[in-house]
């Protein structure tokens, strides 16, 4: 038996080894990568309710305020209400759908740990190839 050769026991221990170490590994990639993911939800969440409640009282008074422009140009005061109103509503539907597109389990997935799981099995299956070969050729 030449040096550079380990006996099949020894192989497998260390396949063993690696492989416990490997999932050890991106276990914590995981879990890092989905308390990155759950801190960016919190502050952006955070953002948005403290802007919310900003917002609020600042819209209500230029809203007001468009309806008594569109009277003052003489539009009557319910189809001033009812036009700013019908604005504000669109407006209103379409950043809730596009807000609500960033809540979306795609958005949230932890891909960095998923790209390296699909890397780590294709060197697994190059590995398993190569000894393989190596052991037909002994």
């Amino acid at each position: 038996m030449a040096a550079h050769e380990r006996s099949i026991p020894t192989i497998l221990t260390d396949v063993l080894t690696d492989f416990a170490t490997l999932l050890r590994k991106e276990s914590q990639l995981a879990r890092a990568e989905a308390s990155e993911k759950l801190s960016q939800l919190a502050v952006g969440m955070g953002l948005v309710i403290g802007g919310a409640v900003l917002i609020i009282p600042g819209l209500v008074v230029l809203l007001e305020a468009g309806v008594a422009g569109l009277e003052k140009i003489g539009l009557a005061p319910h189809w001033s209400a009812l036009a700013v109103g019908g604005g504000t509503l669109i407006v209103g539907l379409i950043l809730i759908g596009i807000g609500a597109a960033r809540f979306r389990a795609r958005n949230l997935m932890p891909a960095k740990t998923l790209h390296q799981i699909k890397e780590d099995a294709q060197v697994v299956k190059r590995q398993g190839r190569q000894n393989h070969e190596h052991q037909r050729a002994a």
